[in-house]
């Protein structure tokens, strides 16, 4: 059995979050509120509760206002802060946080976005498959605003849809991912990427799995949906049980 507390959890929290500004103004769209606490408050806790303990915040748009708030919390958990100075996107993001990632794998999450999977089983599960790196994935109806993901029936993928309209009963990236430390060397020499549009479909023959659940993907993209997700939220302590 892994020990968790091995692991490294990075989180991508660095997005401007254009969309949400409208109602969610002048913090980063993690820190968007609910029941009074930080959307991403809830996301650690959700990963902590299977015993993951150390933490890296990947910061960008008003990065203080995070840095703050975890700095000044009391908490049993190690959490770090890699800073991007500009843009450089989900992957870039990754990238310019390789210095403090120790574990191989190491678990990233997206920032804005929940869904209750069992992260020891997703770990169990890349593990088993030998993978360079796992998606959590889910089915949905409403694909219009997220990527399709395909696989075969080894359930490796093989091909990526990043936000195709028309897709019906697809698979989606819930934004739980598993990656092997050795991802670093196959990453573009250029610092500012998207690891799902410009880094996962170029390397899709190197051993990329997809862990499908059927547990709910909540996110906090657009007024509509950060509106949906506090109150689904109301209800639900959202650690794993």
């Amino acid at each position: 059995m892994t020990n968790l507390r091995e692991i490294d959890v990075v989180i991508l929290c660095g997005g401007y979050g254009k969309r949400l500004q409208r109602v969610v103004k002048d913090i980063p769209k993690p820190m968007a509120k609910i029941k009074h606490r930080p959307f991403l408050d809830i996301l650690i806790d959700f990963i902590a509760s299977f015993g993951f303990k150390h933490f890296i915040l990947c910061t960008g748009y008003k990065a203080d206002i995070i840095e703050k708030y975890y700095r000044h919390k009391n908490s049993n958990l190690t959490i770090e802060f890699s800073k991007e100075e500009k843009p450089l996107g989900t992957g870039g993001a990754i990238k310019n946080a390789e210095k403090y990632i120790k574990s191989s794998p190491f678990l990233v999450a997206n920032g804005d976005s929940l869904c209750k999977i069992n992260l020891i089983e997703f770990i169990d599960f890349h593990f088993k498959r030998d993978a360079l790196i796992s998606i959590a994935v889910t089915n949905t109806d409403v694909c219009d605003d997220y990527g399709v993901i395909t696989v075969n029936n080894l359930q490796q993928i093989v091909k990526f849809n990043e936000k195709v309209k028309g897709y019906k009963n697809r698979l989606i990236n819930v934004g739980f991912y598993l990656l092997q430390k050795e991802v670093f060397s196959l990453m573009p020499k250029k610092n500012n990427f998207s690891i799902e549009r410009d880094f996962f479909p170029k390397i899709i023959k190197r051993n990329l799995y997809a862990f499908e659940t059927q547990e709910r993907l909540i996110d906090i993209g657009t007024p509509e949906r950060y509106k949906k997700a506090i109150n689904l939220l109301k209800y639900d302590t959202f650690k794993y049980s």
